[in-house]
C-alpha cells in the first residue's frame, strides 16, 4: 500500500490529482482482475467460466494483454483507446458494473514512463482475484482513506472514519435477511462494512444462494458524483461485493430526486455536509418562491413537511431515509449538530425533529467528537432511529417514549493523525446503549456520559431542539478538574480552525473566492 500511495505522490508532478490516481488505479486494477478471471479460466470446464470484459470475437486479447508489453506513446495511445471502447455503451440495456466504472473514464496519466511503471511495476506483480483479496480490499480502502487527506481537492467530503463506520454496524447487527442500503454512499464504507459484519457473523452457516442474494442484490446504494461512483464499485469489488457483468449495486443519481423506488430494512448513512444545495424539496408542486427560482425543484409529496420546502441537505436526507424504511426497519444515520437545533418553531427543521420523535422511534443519539471528519469545523451527532408500523393518530402517544444520549464529545481530544478515532474510544457506548445480551435495549442505565430524556417533554417545548447529549458540568468537572495551559491552548486552537473551516464552507457555497485575500 505505502508503494501505491508512494507512486501518487510521484504522479502529482505530473499534475495528477489523489483523486485522479484513485480513479486510474480502478480501472487498471479492474483490467488485471479480468486477465486473472481469463487465466483461472483455463483451469475451469466452459460452463464455470467467469468473464469480466465482453466477449465478443473483436475483443479477444484486449484489456491487460495488450498493455502489459508496450511502452512509450504506444502504451498511452492503446490504454486512451481501450478505455474509450470499454465506456462506449454498445447497447443501450447495457447497465452493468463493467459500464459504471468505464463510462467516461479517461486516461490522466499522459506520461508513458509513469504508466508503464504503475502498470508493470506495481499493479501487475500483485495477484487481485485469489485468497489475499480481503487484503487488497483493505490496502485500496486505505489509499481512500489517504486521499481523504487531501482535503483541497474536496476528497474529504466523502470519508467516514472506519473505526466510526464499523462501531456503528457493530450496533445495527445486520443480518443475511437484511435489505441494506446508503442513499450517499461515497466510496461505499458503510455496505463494505455491513457486509463484512455479515459474512463474519453468518458465513459459515450461509447457503451459496443466500451469499449470492447478499452479494449482488440485497446491499446497494446511491451516489450523486460519476467519479465517486466509480471508486465506490471498485472498492466493493475488491471486497467481493457486487458482480462485475451484472447489475451495479451502485446507482448514479441523485437519491432525493424521486420517492425511493426499493425499500429497506436497514438504512446506514452520513450524507453530505452543508446547509444549503441547489436543489429545492417540495412537498407539493408549487411555483418556487423568489429566493428559489434559480434551484432545481424535486416533488417529494411523501416528505414529512407538507407543503413546506427546504434546500438543507440533511433535512431532505432524513426524511427521504425514513420513507425509505420498511415496516420496523432501522436507521442509523450521521448529521451535523444543527439538524438538531436550527430553525423556529414550525420551521422545517422543527417538524422533522417532531416526526422523528412522534412518527418513529428515535431512541439514541451518539454525540461524535470534534476532529475525527477530514471535513474541518465539523460538529456531528450519529441519530439511531427505527420505523413503528402502523398508522399513528394525532392525538397518540408519540413512537419515542424516551431518547438516550452519549456524549462523547466532552472531555474527548482527538485528531486525525496523532491521535484518530480507534474502536477502544467506541467501545464504552457500544456497551451502555447496544449490549448484545440487552437486544431490545430494556435494561439501560443512566451514567455520566448516557442519559435518557422523556420525548413528551421534548415535544412540549415550542421549538424541539435535541441538542441534549451533553456530559453534565458536574460530571465533566469531576473528570478534568483542572486544564493545562497547553490543553486550553489546543483547545481554543481548534475553535478558531473550526471557525475559519466553516467561513471557507460557506464561502464556496456563495461562489466566493477567499484565495484573493491578503494574509
Amino acid at each position: 500500500m505505502d508503494r501505491l500511495w508512494n507512486y501518487c505522490n510521484v504522479l502529482r508532478d505530473d499534475g495528477v490529482s489523489a483523486s485522479n490516481y484513485l480513479e486510474q488505479l480502478s480501472l487498471l486494477v479492474f483490467l488485471k482482475m479480468a486477465d486473472e478471471t481469463e487465466q483461472l479460466n483455463a483451469h475451469r470446464p466452459s460452463a464455470d467460466h467467469e468473464h469480466m470484459l465482453p466477449t465478443a470475437p473483436e475483443w479477444q486479447g484486449r484489456g491487460w494483454p495488450e498493455l502489459i508489453d508496450l511502452e512509450g506513446d504506444p502504451l498511452e495511445e492503446a490504454y486512451s483507446k481501450l478505455l474509450i471502447d470499454l465506456g462506449r455503451r454498445t447497447d443501450q440495456n447495457d447497465h452493468t458494473t463493467l459500464s459504471l466504472i468505464f463510462n467516461r473514464a479517461r486516461n490522466h496519466i499522459e506520461n508513458p514512463t509513469h504508466l508503464r511503471r504503475l502498470i508493470v511495476d506495481l499493479i501487475d506483480k500483485e495477484k487481485w482475484r485469489n485468497s489475499r483479496s480481503d487484503i487488497n480490499g483493505a490496502a485500496y480502502e486505505a489509499l481512500i482513506a489517504r486521499s481523504a487527506s487531501d482535503t483541497k481537492a474536496g476528497a474529504g467530503q466523502y470519508f467516514t472514519p472506519r473505526a466510526l463506520i464499523e462501531s456503528i454496524v457493530r450496533c445495527m447487527r445486520p443480518t443475511p435477511y437484511d435489505t441494506i442500503t446508503d442513499p450517499a454512499c461515497g466510496t461505499g464504507g458503510f455496505l463494505i462494512a455491513a457486509y463484512e459484519y455479515i459474512t463474519r457473523e453468518y458465513g459459515d452457516d450461509l447457503p451459496d444462494e443466500d451469499l449470492h442474494r447478499l452479494r449482488t442484490e440485497s446491499i446497494w446504494g446511491h451516489e450523486i458524483v460519476p467519479a465517486t461512483a466509480r471508486l465506490a464499485a471498485m472498492n466493493c469489488l475488491l471486497h467481493s461485493l457486487g458482480d462485475p457483468t451484472g447489475e451495479p449495486i451502485i446507482d448514479v443519481g441523485d437519491a432525493l430526486a424521486k420517492p425511493p423506488e426499493r425499500h429497506a430494512s436497514l438504512v446506514l448513512a452520513n450524507p453530505p455536509f452543508g446547509r444549503k444545495s441547489g436543489i429545492n424539496v417540495s412537498g407539493k408542486e408549487a411555483e418556487a418562491e423568489a429566493d428559489d427560482r434559480d434551484n432545481v425543484t424535486y416533488n417529494r409529496p411523501d416528505f414529512w413537511v407538507g407543503e413546506q420546502t427546504t434546500t438543507n441537505k440533511q433535512l431532505n436526507f432524513l426524511q427521504h431515509i425514513g420513507t425509505q424504511l420498511t415496516d420496523k426497519g432501522r436507521a442509523a444515520v450521521i448529521v451535523p449538530d444543527g439538524v438538531l437545533y436550527e430553525g423556529g418553531a414550525g420551521s422545517v427543521g422543527d417538524l422533522v425533529r417532531r416526526e422523528l420523535l412522534t412518527g418513529y422511534n428515535l431512541h439514541t443519539m451518539l454525540r461524535l467528537p470534534e476532529n475525527i471528519f477530514y471535513a474541518g469545523g465539523v460538529k456531528a451527532h450519529v441519530l439511531f432511529f427505527e420505523a413503528v408500523p402502523g398508522h399513528r393518530a394525532d392525538d397518540d402517544p408519540p413512537h419515542t417514549t424516551y431518547v438516550w444520549t452519549y456524549d462523547l464529545r466532552t472531555d474527548s481530544r482527538f485528531t486525525l493523525k496523532k491521535n484518530p478515532m480507534k474502536p477502544e474510544h467506541l467501545a464504552d457506548f457500544e456497551k451502555q446503549a447496544f449490549d448484545p445480551s440487552d437486544p431490545d435495549r430494556k435494561h439501560r442505565k443512566e451514567s455520566d456520559r448516557f442519559r435518557r430524556h422523556a420525548a413528551a417533554e421534548l415535544l412540549a417545548q415550542k421549538q424541539v431542539n435535541l441538542d441534549i447529549a451533553r456530559l453534565s458540568p458536574e460530571a465533566s468537572a469531576a473528570k478534568e478538574p483542572t486544564a493545562s495551559i497547553d490543553a486550553l491552548t489546543r483547545y481554543v486552537a481548534g475553535d478558531l480552525r473550526s471557525a475559519l473551516s466553516e467561513i471557507e464552507a460557506f464561502a464556496r457555497e456563495l461562489g466566493v473566492d477567499l484565495t484573493a485575500v491578503s494574509e
